[in-house]
């Protein structure tokens, strides 16, 4: 679909207004299109317009969107949530999208956020420090892989 091609290609080029307008004409042509109310949503978003982006984000989650998108609509909505303080909300959404995208380091790294904010300093730690040595790709950081991830849920133990 050609305008919806072009509202992607506007965004990515930071004319966000001029890509919402599209988006927002196509969303109501085809109300049940996933990809697109998932742009819109990720459009509104960028637009620091978090109130606007959830309901296309929900609702292209709900319709059923490929892989890709979809941990990309998880990633969004649950950020979006964090970013409103809907922390429980955004918690749910996150662990709701790690058990379909278990290895998605971004989704546990904006997770790990959300528990901070929740005061789950522990929990949010241990995913980082996992994260953290399970992709990491310096040098330093592989060499200390083992004891990182040792260590990761026992920030609080003392020997």
């Amino acid at each position: 679909m050609k305008e919806l091609e072009l509202a992607i290609d506007l965004k990515k080029h930071g004319d966000l207004k001029q890509a919402s307008d599209i988006l927002n004409n196509l969303v109501q042509k085809y109300p049940n299109n996933s990809i697109i109310n998932y742009h819109c949503a990720c459009t509104f978003d960028s637009m620091g317009l978090e109130n606007q982006a959830v309901p296309y984000y929900e609702k292209a989650i709900e319709i059923g969107l490929p892989d890709e998108e979809l941990q990309g609509a998880f990633l969004g909505l649950g950020s979006t949530f964090r970013t409103l303080g809907e922390y429980e909300k955004s918690k749910k959404v996150f662990e709701y999208g790690l058990i379909r995208f278990q290895d998605n380091y971004a989704i546990k790294t904006f997770y790990a956020m959300t528990l901070y904010n929740l005061g789950e300093h522990s929990k949010a730690m241990e995913i980082l420090l996992t994260s953290l040595a399970e992709t990491a790709s310096d040098e330093n950081v592989k060499r200390y892989k083992r004891a990182i991830s040792f260590y990761a849920d026992k920030l609080d133990q003392v020997w």
